[in-house]
């Protein structure tokens, strides 16, 4: 069979209908190939999503997003007459089939994604299936069918990929030992600059072995998780940066105005007033910071921190909301919404939080705030892990 790829990242051009005029052009290579060398072909796109996605209201949606929808939903309807802008052919084309990958598509255009020009395909590898591809990604070094069973057994949870990069992770290891030995400034000499390239010995492929360095990644997994530093580093980046506001952004949280989003200067004059009207209208209860005494005595079930983070969200004047994901699919960051609380004091928040604390009591559960206003996130903190 032959295949015509297409990259996600081909799908956008600083020049509009460029990635519609490609995909129809692809589309045709693969019927030339049909109608010349008499074999199959299929058009491949490699993640659509992340090229023809919107995963929340920052994602920029152009006129080039709009034509790949629209010509992929064109193509699906009418598979044997597809046309090159400018040109027009009578004959028909041999129907190319068109396999997309994508790891949510959820954030596809619902009419591209429907039954009928779409079949979905969902790949959750079973047990069995996990032993077969592992005992193939492992079967040059020797590991006996034992060997793979105790390693698929010990990350359960971990994605096929995860075993490729763990045998990658076993050769970098002689190549780190190799660099030590002969030090950085000699590495071109000693590979490039020579006629006796380095021999390496066969790696250390005992099983014992293996689940160390896997360890060892699974704790660099949990440390970019955990850390969570995106959050903060995207306050600057989803909000107008201009001279001043950093400092001014400082004071709001050093005031307890941890969430406030920034306003630009063309609008913090008109927003000023508004502001200050909120801010008198507020009671003196719901402004005061609550204390950790406080808040633990509303809801155990809670921490003061997440209580806290609700009290503060409520009294600036945001929406609470709460999304849930297993553990597999939290790897791909593939969140799925819990509630949205439309809640106007902290009881009723911490009601609706602790029935969906109940009731996903075993997978991720993040706190999110939203800005009505501007239909942006101002919050995203992991308040339950599975245990």
């Amino acid at each position: 069979v032959e295949v015509v790829h297409i990259s996600g990242g081909e799908l956008e051009s600083p020049d509009a209908g460029d990635p519609a005029r490609l995909i129809r052009l692809r589309y045709r290579e693969a019927a030339e190939l049909v109608r010349v060398r008499g074999k199959m072909a299929v058009l491949m796109i490699n993640d659509l999503d992340a090229g023809a996605g919107r995963f929340d209201g920052l994602t920029q949606y152009t006129v080039n997003t709009q034509l790949v929808n629209n010509t992929l939903m064109n193509i699906a309807d009418n598979p044997t007459n597809v046309q090159l802008p400018g040109s027009y052919d009578e004959t028909p084309l041999p129907r190319i089939p068109i396999v997309v990958t994508g790891n949510d598509f959820a954030t596809l255009y619902a009419p591209l994604i429907r039954d009928g020009r779409m079949e979905k395909f969902y790949w959750e590898p079973d047990h069995d299936d996990r032993l077969g591809i592992v005992g193939g990604i492992f079967a040059p070094d020797g590991l006996t069918r034992a060997d793979i069973e105790t390693l698929v057994d010990e990350f359960p949870t971990q994605a096929i990929d995860f075993y490729g990069a763990l045998r990658a992770q076993i050769y970098d290891e002689q190549i780190v030992d190799f660099i030590h030995a002969v030090g950085v400034e000699n590495v071109s000499r000693s590979v490039v600059n020579t006629t006796k390239p380095p021999q390496f010995k066969q790696p250390n492929f005992r099983i014992a072995h293996l689940i160390e360095v896997g360890n060892q990644l699974v704790r660099e997994q949990r440390r970019v998780q955990e850390m969570s530093l995106v959050s903060e580093y995207n306050q600057a980046l989803t909000r107008t940066a201009r001279p001043g506001q950093a400092e001014a952004h400082m004071a709001q949280k050093a005031n307890g105005q941890f969430y406030r989003t920034y306003a630009s200067d063309a609008n913090s004059a008109s927003n000023s007033n508004a502001t200050t009207m909120a801010a008198a209208q507020a009671s003196p209860e719901r402004n005061a910071r609550a204390s950790d005494a406080e808040l633990s005595s509303l809801r155990p079930s809670l921490t003061p921190e997440t209580q806290q983070q609700v009290h503060n969200l409520l009294a600036q004047g945001y929406r609470v909301g709460m999304e849930h994901v297993d553990e597999r699919r939290f790897r791909t960051n593939s969140w799925q919404s819990c509630t949205i609380l439309d809640a106007q004091d902290d009881t009723q928040a911490f009601d609706a939080m602790e029935r969906c604390l109940t009731q996903y009591s075993n997978e991720y559960v993040r706190l999110i705030g939203i800005d009505p206003k501007n239909k942006q996130r101002v919050l995203e903190t992991i308040i339950q892990r599975p245990s």
